[in-house]
């Protein structure tokens, strides 16, 4: 067995992983506010990853910061629709975000290639039949194609700051923190009571809903946080590095229909024939987007 194909079986067991997250979180919007779950999920993978921190250059923590600032928006957006819509649309949405990062030179004044149009058009022609099969366009849709812009801003990004790091986890590490003290700060901001008078009784009530919480769905964190986050970053850095950047678009492209699968099995979402053919039409225009494209470095796609 090559290093490539072994890196390509790294990648394949990755996107399936990254395929349960979507019923995984959903699972969670029944009891948790979105930035808790990005809080708890992340505050896990950075208790992780912060060894990598230690001796970490300034350039790489502050790429990681700004990243990381970013990517939390990513997920907000994410979860945030995922509260609103099915686990399995939400993912066919949030793809899109493979055939954006190239739509972003339309930014610069750079007009897209023929393989991007049809890319597109068959994108649109997915949306279309998913949206005919699970109702009308909602904001949860909106909220998951504002995920997806994020994310092709992000990996826009990664491309930058990667060919820059001088230690890739040490980078990797300063995002998953970043993205933990952001959710921090986002639930201070929003969640603490406002009321001296109330303040002292909600919180209670408030930490003993938490705590509940995190008891009932221990699993589903503590899977999201350390299998998810931690371990799948490590081993996608390792496929990445046997594999060619677009031979990882391709296969990442594939990671909506494996949370389509998961949701079946999971949440027991299920789509018609009419949605799985939105669905297969979204796929083929992530796929043709990434055909014969740029190269790009190990890494630059996001943890989903």
């Amino acid at each position: 067995m090559t290093h490539q194909f072994r890196g390509i079986l790294a990648l394949l067991l990755v996107t399936l992983v990254w395929g349960t997250t979507f019923p995984a979180m959903k699972d969670l919007t029944a009891y948790f506010a979105p930035a808790w779950i990005i809080f708890i999920r992340f505050f896990v993978a950075a208790v992780l990853l912060a060894p990598f921190l230690y001796k970490a250059g300034r350039d790489d923590l502050v790429s990681g910061g700004l990243l990381g600032v970013l990517l939390f928006f990513c997920f907000l957006f994410q979860v945030e629709g995922l509260a609103l819509t099915s686990s399995n649309r939400n993912a066919f949405i949030c793809g899109l975000s493979v055939l954006m990062v190239p739509l972003l030179g339309l930014v610069g004044g750079k007009l897209p290639e023929k393989r991007i149009a049809l890319a597109l058009l068959l994108a649109l022609s997915g949306l279309t039949a998913l949206c005919w099969d699970g109702g009308p366009w909602g904001l949860g849709d909106t909220y998951a194609l504002m995920s997806a812009v994020a994310f092709a801003l992000y990996i826009r990004m990664m491309e930058f700051y990667t060919r820059r790091a001088s230690r890739l986890m040490a980078l990797t590490a300063a995002q998953i923190v970043t993205v933990a003290l952001c959710a921090a700060i986002w639930l201070l901001a929003r969640d603490v009571p406002r009321t001296a008078i109330d303040a002292a009784l909600d919180q209670a009530n408030d930490w003993t809903y938490i705590a509940h919480g995190l008891r009932q769905y221990a699993v589903n964190l503590l899977y999201l946080g350390v299998v998810a986050t931690a371990a799948i970053i490590s081993l996608q850095s390792w496929g990445q590095a046997r594999a060619t950047a677009n031979e990882a678009a391709v296969i990442y492209s594939f990671e909506p229909a494996a949370a389509a699968f998961f949701a079946f099995f999971w949440l027991a979402e299920s789509m018609t024939a009419r949605g799985w053919l939105g669905g297969a039409l979204l796929i083929t225009g992530m796929i043709v987007s990434q055909w014969n494209a740029a190269p790009r470095p190990a890494a630059v796609l996001a943890p989903e």
